[in-house]
């Protein structure tokens, strides 16, 4: 990029990169929210899926770490309370606990997701090459990369339409994670969206923050490419992964 973009210009093209390149558009989606899907194939979702929402407070308690900005650790903190819930959050706990509900319901030893142990290996090194990601780059990057929850309110909307009406195992309770997040997810992209219009200030920081987004699509890409090669095609499980049950594969 060699000429300054207008902040209007710059959210367009963080938008239209965002529809083209967005994890909803992958065909492992594609067969989860449209009722073809084993409970087998559900589970290995919702398990690999854990182990990103068991990061994403880390992540972020290292991007605070690491702010000088009072405003910007005052605006960071409610995320880590959104995914941990706090002592005065609401009794149901925060993300994580509602994301073990998921997997609860959908049979799985709680005690195994927490572990971490039966991940996809594609899992594991998507996941923390995005908190290195966040950790390492700057504070504009580790930012921008949050970037893919402005998309994140049409997967919600996708996920608990088409998996309620799909699966009869799947209830309103255990997708309860879903139903709280899209006010989070908006709140959270819209301070975002608004910090990296006011500080991309030149061409090359503009640049930057539209690699983050890119990155951040690679990302939660790569975790679906995972999930797709093992257990839908070719279906070759790594060793030492989840194994579904013979009757739900």
């Amino acid at each position: 990029m060699t000429e300054l973009l207008t902040p209007a210009e710059l959210e367009a093209r963080l938008r239209e990169m965002g529809a083209r390149r967005y994890h909803n558009l992958h065909p492992f989606h594609r067969l989860l929210h449209s009722g073809k899907c084993s409970k087998g194939q559900v589970q290995a979702w919702a398990l690999n899926r854990y182990y990103y929402q068991a990061m994403v407070p880390i992540k972020d308690a290292s991007l605070i770490a690491r702010c000088e900005d009072p405003d910007i650790r005052r605006e960071w903190r409610k995320r880590l309370e959104d995914h941990d819930g706090s002592d005065t959050g609401p009794p149901e706990g925060g993300g994580i606990e509602r994301w073990l509900k998921l997997t609860d319901g959908l049979g799985l030893d709680r005690q195994a997701v927490i572990s971490t142990r039966l991940l996809l290996p594609g899992t594991r090194y998507a996941v923390e090459a995005y908190v290195h990601f966040v950790r390492e780059r700057s504070l504009l990057e580790a930012i921008a990369s949050a970037m893919t929850e402005l998309f994140s309110p049409q997967i919600i909307t996708e996920r608990l339409e088409g998996m309620l009406s799909h699966y009869d195992y799947i209830t309103d309770e255990t997708m309860s994670y879903f139903r709280k997040r899209p006010p989070q997810a908006e709140r959270d992209a819209n301070y975002v969206l608004d910090y990296v219009k006011k500080h991309a200030r030149t061409p090359e920081q503009q640049q930057a923050v539209l690699d983050a987004l890119s990155f951040k699509c690679d990302v939660l890409w790569a975790m679906l490419d995972a999930l797709h090669h093992a257990y839908v095609s070719p279906g070759l499980i790594p060793p030492g992964a989840f194994v579904p049950a013979p009757g739900d594969a």
